[in-house]
């Protein structure tokens, strides 16, 4: 290839990027635009969902200020969709929790946080490797999609089988399961709409974000097949109590063979003291 060949070669791929960066470009303002002008019927399904005032106005301002990047992910979402979809099918999850990747890691496979979370479901070191995965300099396969995505769904089935309720899921998920046992002994309630005076500011935040993310890419129908899921349970009729009704609270009388938030908190808190005694057993007689 001669000099001049070379040259106008440069010049054209040059320009085929920028068409391809303005194209881009256009498309993510097209679909801002598109919400912007028929904002009525785009939140109208929001606005007859469950969910209380404050909820609906965290979505519609979440949306609109992330409105490009979620469009951008949404153009790159079909394939880890149709990857994550399988195997939370395989586990029975519900499919909507596809969208906590996006709240997560903008479905990047290769993200890391500043604290060490890693992957696609941001999973820590330690959670990792409780779920079976390898993390090593050379190997972290937190960035794999296929398999983080099956500890991920292990992850999110085990906390289903504790908590029972996929708000708390989420929110376990992300604060960790000890701050939701605590909202749930503190306020009384096992209502992630009551408990959330108790919960740090991040996870509630976290919750609607998935919310939010959830209904930009499915608007109504999403919202209905999470409702469907009892997600939205107490979502509207839920008061947020103060502390001194959430002490009142715990006082009610509870069913003959039901137990009681305080007892299942105490109860768990004396698993967890029996688990480290046998964690700190092990560690000294190596067996």
């Amino acid at each position: 290839m001669t000099k001049t060949s070379r040259n106008n070669f440069a010049r054209y791929a040059f320009l085929c990027i920028g068409m391809l960066a303005v194209d881009s470009e256009y498309s993510a303002r097209a679909n801002t635009n598109s919400i912007e002008s028929g904002y009525a019927s785009f939140y109208a399904g929001l606005d007859k969902s469950p969910l209380n005032r404050h909820t609906k106005t965290f979505v519609k301002n979440y949306i609109r200020r992330n409105q490009e990047s979620l469009h951008q992910i949404k153009q790159r979402s079909s394939m880890p969709f149709n990857m994550i979809d399988s195997v939370f099918a395989g586990f029975r999850l519900p499919l909507q929790l596809k969208y906590m990747a996006v709240v997560e890691s903008e479905l990047k496979a290769t993200a890391v946080s500043r604290v060490g979370a890693a992957g696609p479901w941001q999973l820590m070191p330690e959670t990792a490797h409780i779920l079976g995965l390898k993390v090593t300099r050379r190997n972290d396969e937190r960035k794999n999609y296929y398999k983080s995505t099956r500890a991920a769904a292990r992850y999110l089935r085990d906390l289903h089988a504790n908590f029972g309720d996929w708000l708390l899921v989420l929110a376990a998920y992300n604060g960790g399961e000890g701050p939701v046992n605590y909202a749930i002994h503190e306020s009384g309630s096992r209502s992630f709409w009551a408990m959330q005076p108790w919960l740090p500011a991040e996870t509630r935040d976290y919750v609607k974000k998935f919310i939010a993310t959830c209904y930009y890419f499915e608007g109504a129908t999403g919202l209905a097949k999470l409702s469907a899921a009892n997600v939205f349970q107490e979502a509207k009729t839920a008061s947020i109590p103060s502390p001194r009704q959430a002490s009142a609270s715990q006082k009610m009388s509870i069913l003959p063979g039901r137990e009681s938030s305080d007892e299942k908190f105490q109860r768990l808190m004396r698993e967890s003291e029996s688990s480290l005694k046998q964690s700190d057993q092990i560690l000294k007689t190596g067996r």
